[in-house]
C-alpha cells in the first residue's frame, strides 16, 4: 500500500474495474457544468472553456468531481482522505517546492522551445501594462491551484492507492495513466497529444511515490499549468486564457512537433522528454531514499 497502512472498512473496487468506476465518477460530477459551460457560450468552437470567466465556471465541475470521489472514498470505501494522499507533514512546504518546481520546468520547456526556434519573440511582459489583467492572473493562481489539487486527489490520490491496495505499484501507475489519458481523450487528439498525457501522468505517478503524499504533485501541477497559461500568451493543454503574457509573449513560428501547436508546449517534444526523463528521475530518487541515501520530497 501507499500512503497509509490503514484498512479499509467498506469496499475496496477490484484494481481492474477502478478505473471504470473512476471515469464513471468523472462523467456523472462534471455533466451538469459541461453543460452549463455550453448553454452560456462558454466554451471554445475546440471544446476548452473561453477565457477566465469560463474556467471559473469550469471550477465548479472540478470541486463537484473532487467532492464526489471524497464521497466514495468516506462511505464506500470507508477509509480517510489521508490513505488517499492527503497525507504527511509539511504539507504547506511541500506544495510550495512543487508550484516552485512546475514554474521552473515550464519556464525551461519555453526557454528550450524559443532557442530551438519553435517561438518568436514578440512582447515583453505586456500583462504588466493593465492592472485588471494581473487581476486576473493572480485569480487564476487559485483556480488552476483548485483544478490541478482536485486532478491529482483524484487520480494520484484516491485511484492510484486503490489499484495499489489491490494489486501493484506497477498497476497502479497503468491503470492511473489510462484513466486519466482517457477523460483527458479528444477524438481531435494526435498520437502524440495522448502519449504526452500518458507519460504527463507517468511522471506524476512517479513524484507521488517518491513523496508518499500528493501534496508535492498538487503543487507542481497548479504551477505548471498556470505558468504556462499565463506567463507567455499560448494555449496549455489546449486552452487559451485570453490574456497578455505575464512573462513575455510568445509567437509560434516552428513546427507543432516543437511548439506543440494548439496544445501549446504541453504537445511539444520536448516536453516528453522532459517528462520521461524527470518520471525516470524520480524513481531513482525514491530508489535511493529507500536505501536511507535521500529524504523524500
Amino acid at each position: 500500500m501507499i500512503f497509509s497502512g490503514e484498512t479499509a472498512k467498506g469496499w475496496i473496487a477490484p484494481a481492474i474495474a477502478a478505473p471504470f468506476i473512476c471515469v464513471l465518477l468523472v462523467v456523472i460530477s462534471m455533466l451538469p457544468g459541461d453543460i452549463a459551460l455550453g448553454h452560456f457560450g462558454l466554451t471554445e468552437p475546440m471544446g476548452p472553456p473561453r477565457g477566465p470567466l469560463g474556467f471559473f465556471v469550469m471550477l465548479m465541475s472540478f470541486i463537484a468531481m473532487g467532492l464526489a470521489v471524497a464521497g466514495w472514498v468516506r462511505w464506500v470505501e470507508k477509509r480517510s482522505l489521508a490513505s488517499a494522499g492527503l497525507c504527511g507533514d509539511g504539507r504547506l512546504r511541500r506544495f510550495l517546492t512543487g508550484l516552485a518546481a512546475g514554474v521552473a520546468m515550464m519556464g525551461a520547456i519555453v526557454t528550450a522551445i524559443a532557442l530551438a526556434g519553435g517561438y518568436r519573440v514578440a512582447e515583453l511582459a505586456p500583462a504588466l501594462a493593465s492592472p485588471a489583467a494581473l487581476g486576473w492572473i493572480v485569480l487564476l493562481l487559485t483556480g488552476f491551484t483548485v483544478q490541478a489539487s482536485v486532478e491529482e486527489f483524484v487520480f494520484r490520490g484516491w485511484l492510484f492507492s486503490a489499484v495499489m491496495r489491490r494489486w501493484n505499484m506497477a498497476a497502479a501507475f497503468i491503470l492511473s495513466s489510462a484513466a486519466f489519458t482517457f477523460v483527458h481523450y479528444s477524438p481531435r487528439a494526435t498520437l502524440l497529444e495522448i502519449v504526452m498525457t500518458f507519460v504527463f501522468a507517468i511522471f506524476a505517478c512517479a513524484w507521488v511515490r517518491s513523496s508518499n503524499a500528493i501534496w508535492g504533485v498538487m503543487g507542481w501541477h497548479t504551477g505548471w499549468n498556470w505558468f504556462g497559461g499565463t506567463g507567455f500568451d499560448v494555449p496549455i493543454t489546449g486552452m487559451d486564457t485570453g490574456l497578455p503574457a505575464l512573462v513575455v509573449k510568445m509567437v509560434p513560428v516552428g513546427p507543432a512537433w516543437l511548439t506543440g501547436g494548439g496544445e501549446g508546449p504541453e504537445g511539444s517534444m520536448l516536453t516528453l522528454a522532459l517528462l520521461t526523463a524527470g518520471g525516470l528521475a524520480l524513481l531513482l530518487a525514491r530508489s535511493r531514499e529507500r536505501r536511507g541515501i535521500d529524504p523524500p520530497v
